[in-house]
């Protein structure tokens, strides 16, 4: 379908299929915007050096039933990001079959040449200049005004598409956030963090003035793949064996053995409390499959109205 290629209508199809498959919001960021906002060697081109567009994927998170779940369930089944990289990994071959371009699934994945905390590329990044989330005071957190919190996935293709904007108005802070910090001196993702790594300032114009992140604060209580190797030293340095034993098998260990024998994938994002105290993820207009469903129902039932006058 290279010849007589129309963008406007190609990236039809290309909603068409994401929405088809699960997908709430599709972008497409610029990609010399995401070369010039990218560390060396973490652009677009080092992974697909004729890559042309970016598209960016997001998917809802949990149920509603999910976020009144304590913090360990929360852990286990507040993500959704599996849903977001199968969408695109569709999408990758649904373009080269159909429209006869490059196209490749974007890994999640860290670099491997660079340790646990530096990922290939940014998904984050991808989504905010493609307009499908904005930066919130909670971390960083991608924030969309309808869907609220989304889990995002990327494809790079050769195929020119005509890239969107950023969004033009961040919805954090959400106007209840700033009434608290007017009156407490904290956001409610602030005030709930249990690791204390949320702090910033918003103005007098209600907009975020600083956000601070203490990354390393969340990291130790939200992500385990690099408690594996303090178990194995742990292990090493006990002298009696009951400590190895216990180092081994402890109630904590014994965690992490069973995700890793199972594939589970939650030996990160183990900490939900920002999102499930924010009114952003909690109350936009379709945050949930409840409300989403609820749209529909009243949609289709509009529709019905209408073709009986």
């Amino acid at each position: 379908m290279t010849q007589g290629f129309d963008p406007v209508e190609v990236r039809s199809h290309i909603d068409a299929y994401c929405a088809k498959k699960g997908a709430l919001a599709v972008g497409v960021a610029d990609v010399e915007i995401l070369e010039r906002m990218s560390p060396a060697g973490h652009g677009p081109r080092a992974l697909m050096p004729k890559v042309r567009s970016v598209i960016s994927i997001g998917v809802g998170g949990g149920t509603a039933g999910a976020w009144t779940a304590n913090a360990k369930t929360l852990a286990y089944v507040g993500d959704t990001e599996t849903l977001a990289y199968k969408v695109a990994f569709g999408l990758a071959f649904y373009i080269e079959s159909t429209f006869g371009y490059r196209a490749v699934f974007c890994p999640p994945d860290i670099d491997p040449e660079q340790g646990a905390r530096i990922p290939m590329q940014s998904m984050k990044l991808h989504a905010e200049v493609a307009g499908i989330g904005a930066r919130s005071m909670a971390g960083d957190i991608l924030l969309h005004p309808e869907f609220g919190m989304l889990y995002y996935s990327s494809v790079f293709t050769e195929m020119p598409l005509v890239s969107d904007g950023p969004m033009t108005e961040n919805p954090c802070p959400h106007p209840s956030c700033v009434e608290l910090y007017r009156k407490q001196g904290r956001t409610p993702c602030q005030k709930f963090c249990p690791a204390g790594c949320l702090s910033g300032t918003i103005d007098a114009d209600g907009r975020t003035e600083e956000s601070c992140f203490e990354a390393d604060k969340c990291a130790e209580m939200s992500q385990q793949y690099e408690a594996i190797p303090g178990v194995l030293m742990e292990t090493l340095k006990a002298k009696d064996p009951l400590d190895q034993a216990m180092a081994l098998y402890g109630p904590e260990s014994q965690a992490i053995w069973y995700k890793l024998s199972i594939g589970a994938g939650e030996l990160l994002a183990l900490c939900f409390e920002c999102m499930r105290v924010c009114p952003i993820a909690q109350q936009a207009p379709l945050s949930n499959p409840l409300k989403r469903g609820l749209a529909r129902r009243k949609a289709a039932e509009a529709s019905t109205e209408n073709r009986g006058e």
